[in-house]
C-alpha cells in the first residue's frame, strides 16, 4: 500500500502510514518462488515482506519507498534483527507484551546501528516505541480505533476470543451466521470502513481516486471470507486488528524458524528513498528477476499502469515475475502487453483464496515472456 510517482504529487508522505505490512508474505513468497540467484525489487513499506524475501533465499533484495518514514521502519527492523533475540524482536514490534521501559531499552540497544536521520526520527517517537513499533502507523491507529471504539459496541471480549479460537469450517460458518453477523456488526462495519472514514482516518483520500462502487461492501465480503473460509486462529493480521497483538500466529518474517535465516542474510538487503520509476531510470540496462509491487497500481490510471508494466517487462529477465495486489481498483497487464507479460491466474487465484490479509480484492501474478 505504497506510493507511485502519480500519487507522490498529491499525498503527504512525511509520516508512518503503515507500521507493518498488511500483505500476506506466505502468499507473496509462493507467488514469486524466489530462487537463490534472484535479485528482487520490493516496495519497502515497513519492511516485513522485504525481509521475508531475503529470508526465503534471494541473492539480493532492493527495497524502495518514497516515504523516508517507511524506510525508518525498515532500518529499525534490520537493527533489531542484528542485535536482539527473537523474543525481544517480538516485544519491540508489539507482537508480544512488554512494558514501556523494556521497549525503550530494546530501542536503545538498536539505536547505534541506525543512521543519524533515522536515530532522530525514532528519538522523537518515544510513545510509538513504548507501544510497540508495529502499531506506530496511521493505518494501525485506524485499527486501534476500530478495536477500542467500534468493536465493543458490537461484540464483547469473550465473543471476540471465541472468533479467534477458530475451529473446523462448519463451526466457523455457524458461529459467524448465528453469533457474529448481527445487524449492528454490518451497520458499524459499513460506516467505519466506508470510503470517507478510511480516507480520513486510515489511508488517504487520494488513494481512492480510481475506486468505483462501495468500499465497505467489498471489505465486508472479504472479512466474511477471512472469518469462515480461513481459520481466524491462524491469521496474524486478524489477531492484530482485533487484539493489538499477533497472538499465536505470526507473519512470515516474525516466525522463530525464520529469524536466523533473515539475520544471516541482512548484508544482502539494501534500501533507497526512490519511487520504482526513478529506480528503474537510474540504470536502464540492469535486469531483475522478481518484483514485489505491493498495490502501487491502486493509485495509478490505467494508462500509467500500462506504461509502468511495460517498463518492468523491459527491466526483467525472461521468466521473471511480478506480484501485486488489487485492493479496490482493478489493475492488471493490458492485452497490448500480452506478448511480453503472461498473466498467471492459475497461480494467483488459488493463492488469493488463502490470503489472510483480507482487505484486497485480487492478487495478480504476471510472468515475463
Amino acid at each position: 500500500m505504497k506510493a507511485s510517482t502519480e500519487a507522490a504529487a498529491k499525498v503527504d508522505f512525511s509520516r508512518i502510514r503503515y507500521a507493518q505490512v498488511w500483505e500476506d508474505a506466505d502468499v507473496l513468497l509462493a507467488a514469486l518462488e524466489v530462487r537463490p540467484t534472484d535479485v528482487v525489487v520490493s516496495i519497502a513499506s515497513a519492511g516485513d515482506n522485504a525481509l521475508a524475501l531475503l529470508g526465503a533465499g534471494a541473492a539480493r533484495v532492493i527495497a524502495l519507498d518514497l516515504n523516508p518514514a517507511q524506510l525508518a521502519c525498515l532500518e529499525l527492523r534490520v537493527a533489531a534483527y542484528r542485535v536482539l533475540s527473537h523474543p525481544e524482536l517480538l516485544q519491540l514490534i508489539g507482537s508480544r507484551p512488554a512494558g514501556p521501559a523494556q521497549r525503550a531499552e530494546l530501542y536503545r540497544r538498536c539505536r547505534p546501528l541506525l543512521g543519524a536521520n533515522v536515530q532522530g526520527f525514532w528519538d522523537m517517537k518515544p510513545a510509538a516505541i513504548a507501544g510497540g513499533i508495529g502499531g506506530a502507523g496511521k493505518f494501525e491507529n485506524y485499527f486501534r480505533l476500530f478495536r477500542t471504539r467500534v468493536l465493543p459496541l458490537v461484540h464483547g471480549r469473550a465473543r471476540r476470543d471465541e472468533l479467534l479460537r477458530g475451529g473446523p469450517p462448519a463451526v466457523r460458518d455457524r458461529f459467524y451466521r448465528e453469533r457474529w453477523d448481527t445487524w449492528r456488526w454490518r451497520l458499524l462495519f459499513r460506516l467505519f470502513f466506508s470510503r470517507f472514514a478510511m480516507g480520513r482516518l486510515g489511508r488517504d483520500p487520494e488513494f481512492f481516486k480510481y475506486v468505483e462502487g462501495s468500499v465497505a461492501e467489498r471489505i465486508l465480503a472479504r472479512a466474511r471470507h477471512a472469518f469462515i473460509a480461513l481459520d481466524p486462529a491462524d491469521n496474524p493480521y486478524l489477531h492484530w486488528i482485533l487484539t493489538g497483538t499477533h497472538g499465536a500466529a505470526l507473519p512470515w518474517a516474525l516466525r522463530a524458524e525464520n529469524f536466523e535465516r533473515i539475520r544471516a542474510r541482512l548484508d544482502r538487503l539494501e534500501w533507497h528513498p526512490l519511487t520504482l520509476e526513478a529506480f528503474l531510470e537510474r540504470d536502464p540496462q540492469v535486469l531483475y528477476d522478481k518484483f514485489n509491487l505491493s498495490d502501487i497500481f491502486e493509485y495509478m490510471t490505467e494508462e500509467n499502469t500500462a506504461a509502468l508494466l511495460a517498463r518492468l517487462a523491459d527491466a526483467s529477465r525472461k521468466g521473471g515475475r511480478l506480484a501485486y495486489w488489487n485492493m479496490l481498483a482493478p489493475r492488471w497487464r493490458p492485452e497490448a502487453l500480452a506478448p511480453r507479460l503472461r498473466r498467471r491466474p492459475d497461480l494467483a487465484e488459488p493463492l488469493f483464496a488463502q490470503d489472510r490479509a483480507f482487505f484486497y480484492s485480487a492478487l495478480q501474478v504476471e510472468e515475463v515472456v
